[in-house]
């Protein structure tokens, strides 16, 4: 496998960044996830321009072009020889000393990967998930902005330790006032009474890219969408539920801590809105 790293295409056994990093020291840093289909890079300008608000958000100076990375992201993918994998573009705040301090990092590193992957086992898309609510909650938005993609996952990782100890594979977040904010790597849906409802970003949700196609499509098919607030009880009295991500793409959702949600199976919206997807998928992008 070649990993593109700081302007440069090497194994992957030679990929190494600095122990000294802030991105491993700190977590300082912003990254996407982006999905490579049919050769086609879904969405790639609307991942680089989130990864430039994540790292003006911050602070961080990318002394690159967006034509830069989005060339750099696509020729990653032809010299690994791929035409559908995952694409994970990283951006650290580079070496500094043992301090805090930011301004010690003069230069900024750069790294893309693309690869497979495979989130949730395949099956699960046709008999659809049973998540559970986890006690680790969102951070607060007052605290840190849900919309800024940083390197710092630690809440979403304890949320998902505790959704594997509890047997799932998936786990809502609420925030510290009870709302639902998100999953651990993925936004959530609703569908009542033929509306779809999500989260606000200002609850503590991450502005998905795949989460933003969903209210595309939900132009395209002529179904109402709205952002809303939305506790645990609203989903478990949901006709239908699916969660939705880079690497999730549009999953069913048919079960919240042991309530069945709708019939206990994938819903027809949800059916819907998952074929437009994939039909949007071959052509919403950048060709590599």
């Amino acid at each position: 496998m070649k990993i593109y790293l700081d302007g440069k295409f090497v194994d992957q056994a030679d990929a190494k960044i600095s122990v000294f990093d802030h991105g491993l020291l700190y977590g300082d840093g912003v990254f996407e996830g982006i999905r490579l289909y049919g050769g086609n890079v879904f969405r790639l300008d609307e991942h680089l321009e989130r990864l430039e608000y994540s790292a003006k958000a911050i602070l961080l100076s990318m002394p690159w072009s967006r034509k830069e990375i989005s060339d750099a992201t696509c020729e990653t993918c032809r010299q690994n020889g791929l035409q559908d994998g995952y694409i994970r573009l990283v951006v650290t705040r580079g070496v500094g000393d043992l301090g805090l301090s930011p301004w010690l990092c003069p230069k900024p590193s750069i790294f893309i990967i693309a690869n497979k992957i495979a989130l949730y086992p395949p099956e699960t898309y046709t008999t659809g998930l049973s998540i559970v609510t986890v006690p680790t909650r969102r951070v607060n938005s007052a605290a840190f902005s849900p919309a800024i993609k940083s390197l710092n996952y630690l809440n979403n990782i304890l949320a998902k330790i505790e959704a594997k100890q509890f047997g799932a594979l998936e786990a809502i977040l609420l925030n510290d006032q009870g709302y639902v904010a998100e999953c651990t790597g993925d936004n959530i849906f609703i569908i009542h009474k033929g509306e779809i409802i999500t989260p606000a970003a200002s609850q503590g949700a991450l502005k998905g890219i795949t989460r933003s196609a969903i209210f595309d499509i939900a132009q395209e098919l002529k179904l109402p969408i709205r952002e809303a607030d939305m506790t645990r009880y609203d989903v478990f009295n949901a006709d239908e539920a699916f969660l939705t991500g880079t690497a999730a793409e549009v999953i069913p959702v048919v079960k919240l801590d042991g309530r069945e949600i709708g019939t206990g199976k994938p819903g027809k919206i949800t059916q819907r809105v998952l074929e437009s997807f994939r039909r949007r998928v071959l052509t919403e992008g950048t060709r590599i």
